[in-house]
């Protein structure tokens, strides 16, 4: 029998009211963790995901230990893509590198589809295990969207400017978007069996979609984004859009049928709200304030809870993920600091 769990991030998300503001953090699961590096150094990216036993693990870790309202999902956003056809590999220092990179219609037309119950089984028993049997709050699944993964894909790896991905858009139209409804077509796959081994939201992350500006989102990109999460809206789980560097494009997600607007470090939530963002927001600490004196932490989050909690429906996080160099110390303080803090003000 899955557990009985708190509810607060899941009627945040919602829009409902809470007795306190929840918190989650992106990266949470990982890198700043002591326990997570001394597993990495048996273990790689690949073969932690790889077993259930030992995600569920990574997973769980910073929910015990900061006492965070949400868990998501350790993996990798590249996890997807070889059921299509693409050949990842995670490389140290750099990231995810792709030996076949896409660059014409035919490659596009090569793709596969996915089937997750044989191709990401243990994506799917790492979830049913944290549902079933660890977790007592929501469990968040993701994909990347299929802007960022077309980055890669098209790059064979990390990129600083997209150049490749926006001239293979502007270039080859017709291609670009066959690989909007391939990768559309994967993401709805992947995200509707992670909701059914039991993720309560799912977060999409399109990282680099803020190398575009308003009027190529527009025509290039908001089509399979609409589709996507008018699929995905059957499902009836709260659904978050987040990227980086993306302010420009807020208004643009706010038009989707999402629930949760993810804002990073840039656009201040008060200014979002008045540009009339009125789905619950979440976010957005700049990921650099967790190095600074606890004084100075304490008095930027007391600024972003009380712009958040202005109206219902509202979520803190950062404006991106975790450190490495973050102590994990800072990340429980601050969490408890949330929850006090914003139970003394909505208690009134």
């Amino acid at each position: 029998m899955p557990r009985p769990i708190n509810e607060t991030f899941l009627k945040a998300a919602r829009g409902e009211k809470t007795d306190h503001v929840p918190v989650w953090y992106m990266r949470q699961a990982g890198r700043s963790q002591p326990e997570y590096r001394e597993i990495k150094e048996k273990y790689s990216l690949f073969e932690i995901t790889h077993q259930p036993e030992l995600c569920a693990y990574v997973t769980r870790l910073p929910v015990e230990q900061y006492n965070v309202d949400a868990a998501i999902l350790y993996k990798d956003i590249m996890t997807p893509l070889p059921a299509i056809g693409m050949h990842v590999e995670i490389k140290g220092g750099i990231g995810p590198v792709i030996d076949n990179p896409i660059s014409s219609l035919a490659d596009v037309e090569k793709l596969g589809e996915i089937h997750p119950e044989e191709d990401v089984p243990f994506v799917l028993d790492t979830i049913k295990l944290l549902t079933s049997e660890q977790l007592n709050v929501p469990l968040i699944g993701f994909s990347g969207a299929p802007f960022t993964l077309a980055s890669y894909m098209i790059e064979g790896g990390p990129s600083k400017n997209y150049n490749k991905t926006k001239a293979f858009m502007y270039t080859e139209p017709k291609a670009w978007f066959a690989l909007m409804e391939k990768l559309g077509d994967m993401i709805i796959t992947y995200v509707k069996s992670q909701i059914k081994a039991g993720a309560k939201a799912i977060q999409i992350f399109d990282s680099w979609v803020g190398a575009l500006n308003v009027e190529d989102y527009r025509y290039f990109i908001k089509p399979i984004m609409n589709r996507i999460f008018t699929s995905l809206k059957e499902e009836n789980v709260p659904l978050i859009m987040f990227g980086v560097g993306a302010s420009h494009l807020a208004l643009e997600w706010n038009d989707l049928p999402i629930d949760v607007v993810g804002l990073d470090w840039r656009l201040p939530i008060q200014q979002a709200r008045e540009m009339g963002i009125h789905k619950t927001v979440q976010g957005n600490l700049d990921p650099a304030i967790l190095l600074a004196p606890w004084e100075v932490i304490e008095e930027r989050a007391k600024a972003i809870l009380d712009q958040g909690m202005a109206q219902d429906g509202y979520i803190f996080n950062l404006g991106h993920g975790v450190f490495p160099s973050v102590n994990p110390e800072t990340l429980k303080r601050l969490a408890s600091f949330i929850h006090e803090y914003s139970a003394s003000k909505l208690s009134r």
